[in-house]
């Protein structure tokens, strides 16, 4: 399908609001298009609406032109933009692999749009016969999560390749715990792959959540279509300084991220050895998905105690499952120990 038959006609059509900021780029002598307070400064200003110094700085570490990259308030800004820009209301449907991240489903369900799961198998590989088995002639997004969470597994290039070359609509990959996996990225697949888009964030591995910075990588017809339906200046100027402050300083997050690698497979030995574990599940992230012996009764435990994990026993394939973040030295002793102590209980 070509991306006009994809994108909803009211969104090909759509006439963006713009402003003169959107025209102009370098440094004015004087600002006066924006009606703003000239007295008081600091923040009196909107901030850049395209974000170019940030776009720059991401395309040069992650090897993408600037003009391949959308960003917005979150990931979430993301997934959402994807449901409004590709998917009719009470017509389209969209395809998810089973278990992975409830912001897919979220973002379906406000945007009225069917939501369609195909399940992992046992061992949380892609069954590709399951996604293509879901799909039909009205779903417009696949939705990809590798490193997938909750099972925290990276799935194999070729394969997303294999689904994404077959796949009539829109595939997005969601990466956003890529820095801690070894499988590499689809993002250096765009040219190959027109209707590919690529999410990343600065919330995990950059340690930068509070600033809320999601970005997707796509195709320039495709981040000329978001830029035209997202809102004006949706990323502040307090969040694209700190974003640039954090890009200037990537050697840091690559060595952090190779501590918190080390802290990931210490941790794992550690629960391996708790009479309360059962199974710990590989992890391309900085997460572990773990069975336990009773996971409701462990999850209230550690919440009595202070220690705040995540129950994923509720979700498909995950029965018993507890998916825990690999926390600092201190936080990762402390549940140790309290794991230790609940297991002596009983």
């Amino acid at each position: 399908m070509t991306l006009k038959e994809l994108v909803r006609p009211n969104i090909w059509n759509l006439k963006p609001y713009t402003c003169a900021r959107d025209e102009f780029s370098g440094e004015a002598q004087a600002w006066l298009d924006a009606n703003e307070n000239s007295i008081i400064t600091d923040y009196n200003r909107y901030p850049d609406p395209l974000q170019r110094e940030v776009k720059t700085l991401i395309g040069q570490y992650r090897g993408i032109d600037p003009q391949n990259i959308f960003l917005g308030v979150g990931s979430d800004e993301c997934i959402d933009i994807a449901y409004r820009v590709f998917c009719q209301p009470g017509v389209d449907n969209v395809v998810a692999i089973e278990p992975t991240y409830g912001m897919y489903q979220v973002c379906a369900d406000i945007n009225q749009v069917e939501y369609r799961r195909a399940l992992l198998n046992d061992d949380f590989s892609l069954n590709i016969d399951n996604i293509f088995a879901a799909c039909d002639s009205n779903t417009k997004i696949l939705w990809i999560c590798s490193p997938n969470n909750p099972t925290a597994n990276a799935f194999p290039i070729e394969q997303i390749k294999e689904i994404a070359s077959r796949f009539e609509g829109i595939t997005i990959v969601d990466e956003a715990y890529i820095d801690f996996s070894a499988k590499g990225s689809m993002a250096h697949a765009l040219a190959d792959f027109p209707r590919l888009i690529v999410m990343q964030t600065l919330s995990k591995a950059w340690a930068h959540a509070a600033i809320r910075l999601g970005i997707a990588f796509a195709s320039t017809d495709i981040i000329n279509i978001y830029n035209k339906v997202k809102y004006p200046y949706n990323v502040s100027q307090l969040t694209q300084q700190q974003a640039i402050k954090a890009l200037n300083n990537a050697a840091e997050v690559e060595a952090v991220v190779g501590q918190l690698i080390d802290a990931r497979n210490n941790l794992a030995a550690q629960l391996n050895s708790l009479n309360c574990v059962t199974t710990i599940y590989p992890s391309d992230a900085n997460f572990l998905l773990v069975k336990v012996t009773d996971a409701n009764d462990i999850y209230k435990y550690l919440c009595n105690n202070g220690v705040v994990v995540r129950n994923r026993c509720r979700v498909a394939l995950c029965n018993q499952c507890l998916r825990i973040t690999v926390g600092n030295d201190t936080e990762n002793a402390l549940l140790i120990e309290y794991l230790k102590k609940y297991g002596a209980k009983r």
